[in-house]
């Protein structure tokens, strides 16, 4: 849906041996001592461990919300928190200039635990490095993951990654519903500061894309893919009530009380508010960012898909009757998301579309899109198409009026929930299911 958010103002200031290394590894390689193979642990005899992801957000274009978008930035640090959902003793960042037009430079990054609000607690702060450098230059449309540092990271915990960027952006990636403060500097380098001099405060996040840990090779994760109800609008700002959020806590919970060894299991949340399977507008369709968002995701062994309800309410609300679809169209199109999931080796279970019936959005439900809704929600259940089904409708709608939200699951504008919709949701997921 539309967000109408305020932008924040944002500063355009600007900043007025090797050998010896390659001799020894080149020693090294001749009486064949051989490094720890990537994702190994480096313990004899300890547990294999992988890199599973912990926490995501999916990157979108500047000018991809509608009227909303960015300035960017210019000698700044952005600390942006981050609530991880397992976690770790390892961890390492992805940067991503996914929709920038010019090469990123990062003069810095680090991460560390969150204190309270921009406070990190200083004895956790570790400076990151890329291939063995503090900064890097990320080309436009790439990514960089960081070199992993020793950082103990708790389950639901929130981690704070500060970004300093010496030169001017530009309008940047973002991913612009975060429903969690990120908090923009005073022109300067306070990456490794306990305390940031804060300019300036946003609901975005910037440049970050993911979080990863190394966990026991049993350990996985499962992809949330979805518009805003994914997203969370509507809950409680940076209080992590969206529904992957409380799905965590609740596998989390579950492996605590197992009588074996638990397996962690990550969620990662790849909800855009506005998004829609097969129409750009708020974010690359669904569709399109399936492998960056879903395949690609580390750890990644289940897909929960909620999405399609934007793609009936968009062409009245904005006027584009030309981008109507059928709900012959939405079953083709998550059709094809579960080959596309089936053929790398990953579940995938679908979430029916809630009910949006009197919505304060003007022209967004009609009467023809309430029946393409009934129909997709109908095959979702009936089609065995999907390795489960999730009934999100049944949750969340009015038992004396179906076509609507139960009065308290709803935010206040008929179509999102709030905070007690969202854990309805996620108290609904059946868990023997992620598995």
């Amino acid at each position: 849906m539309r967000v109408n958010f305020f932008r924040q103002p944002f500063s355009s200031q600007r900043l007025p041996g090797r050998r010896g290394v390659l001799q020894l590894g080149l020693v090294a390689l001749l009486l064949g001592v051989a490094s720890p193979a990537p994702n190994a642990s480096a313990h004899a005899g300890a547990e294999p461990r992988h890199w599973v992801g912990t926490w995501s957000a999916s990157p979108m274009a500047a000018d991809a919300a509608g009227d909303q978008t960015n300035d960017g930035f210019s000698n700044q640090t952005l600390r942006q928190i981050a609530h991880v959902s397992i976690g770790g003793d390892r961890v390492r960042v992805r940067l991503s200039n996914a929709f920038g037009t010019t090469p990123l430079v990062i003069g810095a990054a680090h991460v560390a635990l969150q204190s309270d609000a921009a406070a990190i607690v200083p004895e956790s702060d570790r400076a990151l490095s890329f291939a063995g450098q503090p900064s890097v230059v990320i080309p436009p449309g790439a990514l960089v993951l960081s070199d992993a540092v020793e950082l103990a990271v708790p389950s639901l915990g929130n981690l704070a990654v500060s970004v300093f960027v010496p030169e001017e952006t530009g309008p940047t990636t973002w991913h612009q519903l975060g429903t969690q403060s990120t908090f923009v500097s005073a022109p300067g380098d306070f990456t490794a500061a306990a305390e940031l001099p804060i300019a300036a405060v946003n609901q975005s996040w910037f440049w970050l894309s993911g979080i990863e840990v190394q966990a026991s090779r049993r350990a996985f994760s499962v992809v949330t893919l979805g518009d805003s109800i994914t997203d969370g609008y509507g809950s409680t700002l940076d209080a992590n009530r969206r529904w992957p959020d409380l799905l965590s806590a609740r596998l989390n919970a579950a492996g605590t009380r197992a009588r074996h060894a638990p397996v962690e299991v990550g969620v990662l949340n790849q909800g855009i508010s506005g998004n829609r399977l097969l129409h750009d507008q708020f974010g690359q369709n669904a569709s399109a960012r399936f492998d960056r968002d879903v395949l690609a995701a580390p750890g990644a062994r289940h897909v929960i898909v909620m999405i399609g309800i934007n793609d009936l309410g968009f062409p009245g609300a904005f006027g584009v009757p030309d981008e109507a679809v059928e709900a012959a169209d939405i079953q083709r199109g998550l059709g094809f998301l579960v080959e596309r999931a089936h053929a790398q080796g990953l579940r995938i279970h679908a979430a029916t579309l809630a009910p949006f019936e009197g919505t304060s959005f003007p022209g967004y439900y009609t009467l023809e899109g309430e029946a393409k809704r009934q129909a997709i929600n109908a095959w979702v259940r009936d089609s065995n198409t999907f390795d489960s089904v999730i009934d999100f409708d049944a949750v969340l709608r009015d038992p004396a009026r179906p076509t609507q939200l139960l009065p308290a699951f709803d935010s206040g504008d008929h179509l999102h929930p709030n905070d007690a919709g969202y854990a309805a949701m996620a108290n609904a997921i059946d868990l023997g299911e992620l598995r």
